[in-house]
This record gives C-alpha cells, structure tokens and sequence, in this order.
C-alpha cells in the first residue's frame, strides 16, 4: 500500500472541509466549539423582566448556548404600540432599584466602546434595538457572539436584561442615549 503525504496547505483545506487530518495537530472542528471559556453546547438561562420605571413592561429572555454563540428569544408586553427600545444585558444581575439603575452598566468584559451588535467593537451586552408591534409586544430572537451561557467572564448568568424607553442610537457613549431602564430581570440557568 502506497502512503501519501499531503503538504500543510492541503492538510488544512482538508481539516475545514472535512473531519481533520489525523497527527495534524489541527483539531476535527471548531464549529462545534462554545463561543467562549466556561460554556456549553445546550445549556440554558432566562430572566422574567419585570417593570419599572412605572411602565407596564415585563416579559422572559431565555438565553441557549449554541456553536457560535447565544440565541436569545424575548418575549416582552407593555410597551407603547410601534415603538422602538434600547435592549441590552447589563453588567449587574440586580433589578432591586426602581429605576433598575441597580443594574450598572452595560455587560462590557472587554472594555470596548458602546455599538451595534454587528460592528466590531461593541460591549458583549450590546443588543439589536426590539421594535414593538401594534399591540406593543415583542417577540424576537438574534444570535449573540460576544456572550456565553456557563461560568466564562462572557457568561450571561448573574447579569441583568434590561428594555430601554428610547432606541440605541449605538453611538453615544457608553449607553447608546436610550433613556430610561422600563422593565428589568435578573439572568439565571435554567
């Protein structure tokens, strides 16, 4: 039986087309990877947001690992028909102010400035803006690659979820000049 050697540039082509080549020293994949330190494929947290500020909003935030991230799905009522809300997971999982100022600030264990979830520098908290139906609920999922579910410093449990009044505008720093904090919950696993 004859052997072949492939040469290191096929090795890696190989590596991400395929399983992996064996004594690479390259691992099978990385899809399957947690996106960060401490979490796991499939492990869960959520948040029952609760009003403040005097609004009517509340909701749940469930938060599941996957390969490339954490899918987030809200589910939030109480808001004014067709508006649109600042939504972010703040650094502090403590919702015990009236104003959730409790909370601290954004969820930022990189210390990178405030901005769109898309761009590459943006506080690991940082979320898309939620835009309310004309019923003023909220139903939405978005992928987060900055966050983790598990015991990581980019781990969502023991953080906060917070809904703003205004939108992001995802240029104001540090906040995103979105207002005032309406509804508040605190992350745990679930």
């Amino acid at each position: 039986m004859k052997q072949v050697l492939l040469p290191l540039a096929a090795c890696i082509a190989a590596t991400v087309a395929l399983a992996g080549c064996a004594g690479s020293g390259m691992p099978s994949s990385s899809a399957a990877q947690p996106a960060a330190t401490g979490a796991t494929t499939g492990a869960r947290a959520s948040a029952t947001l609760q009003p403040k500020s005097g609004s009517n909003t509340a909701g749940t935030v469930t938060f599941q690992q996957q390969p490339g991230g954490v899918m987030m799905t809200a589910a939030i009522t109480g808001l004014p028909p067709n508006s649109v809300h600042g939504f972010h997971v703040h650094e502090k999982g403590d919702c015990s102010a009236p104003d959730a100022m409790s909370a601290g600030g954004h969820f930022n264990p990189t210390g990178k400035p405030h901005g769109q979830m898309t761009m590459p520098d943006h506080h690991a908290g940082d979320m898309n803006n939620v835009t309310a139906d004309a019923s003023g609920n909220v139903r939405v999922s978005m992928l987060l690659p900055s966050l983790s579910v598990g015991t990581g410093a980019n781990s969502v449990i023991g953080r906060a979820v917070v809904v703003h009044k205004d939108p992001d505008d995802y240029k104001t720093q540090p906040t995103g000049n979105a207002g005032g904090r309406i509804a508040c919950g605190v992350v745990a696993a679930s």
